[in-house]
């Protein structure tokens, strides 16, 4: 059985972060493991409160998954400190870690910040050229790049040029386009595509979340980049066309349901 690390926050509602990340994990066919970068109190609607762990903490969290069941794949989320971003970087070289996901997190629905401009720094200059694939939404793509996204040619613009600046691939996520959930692949100066039909479901808490586990599943199984990719976003897009629904009606997400960030 492979083996998926993901090192991330906690979500209290289960529908992003490592709750996200394991139940992804889970259905797609792969053992979850994790080491926690911080606690939050949190609902579909909104993050009300961060609480972030100790650097040693983690290093402790990811020193015990490598020392035992050494991943396949690693997933990276929310990281609130540069003091954490470092203790990633610095346990993910040591143990030669392979099939890194990283997927951006900064900004929650609610404008909440969900990392510091210093340990976004540190992750785009150390995090971004260690990783498989980096997958930031659009308005992660405009932060990261300084572009602002208006087109599809601004799309590949910001795109490109996070991936040529940091030497990695990036997949701008399209699911906050108004009319398409299109998503762009530039990796090693190629343009990949990957089409998909806008779905009209509010519950859309942790498909970010569960986007980049699930390429991180298929990585670990041994899938090249662009088929892990289309994979999970065949599988994310099977999860919105479901419409389950839970809880109450703003938004209530389970890990087949998606999320903004």
């Amino acid at each position: 059985m492979k083996k998926v690390l993901t090192i991330a926050g906690s979500d209290s509602s289960g529908g992003a972060g490592i709750q996200a990340d394991i139940k992804t994990m889970t259905v797609q066919g792969v053992y979850a493991m994790s080491a926690i970068t911080a606690l939050t109190a949190q609902n579909t609607i909104a993050i009300r409160s961060i609480y972030p762990v100790s650097p040693d903490f983690l290093k402790q969290q990811i020193n015990a998954v490598f020392d035992d069941i050494r991943p396949d794949a690693v997933k990276i989320g929310m990281v609130p400190s540069p003091e954490l971003a470092e203790v990633i970087v610095e346990r993910l070289s040591f143990y030669r870690a392979e099939n890194i996901v990283t997927d951006p997190v900064a900004v929650s629905t609610n404008g909440l910040n969900l990392s510091t401009s210093k340990a976004y720094e540190f992750i785009k200059e150390k995090l971004f050229p260690m990783s498989t694939v980096v997958t930031p939404n659009i308005p992660e793509t405009e932060l990261i790049s300084g572009i602002k996204i208006n087109t599809i040619g601004d799309m590949v613009k910001a795109t490109r040029h996070i991936s040529e600046k940091y030497k990695c691939a990036v997949l701008c996520k399209g699911g906050h386009n108004i009319s398409t959930a299109d998503d762009f692949l530039y990796m090693n100066g190629s343009k990949k595509w990957f089409y998909g039909e806008r779905i009209k479901n509010s519950n859309t808490h942790g498909t970010g979340c569960t986007l980049s586990s699930a390429i991180a599943c298929n990585l670990a199984k041994g899938y090249d980049l662009r088929t892990s990719i289309y994979l999970a976003k065949k599988y994310i897009t099977s999860c919105l066309t479901a419409m389950l629904d839970i809880g109450h009606g703003n938004g209530p997400l389970n890990h087949m349901k998606g999320i903004k960030k």
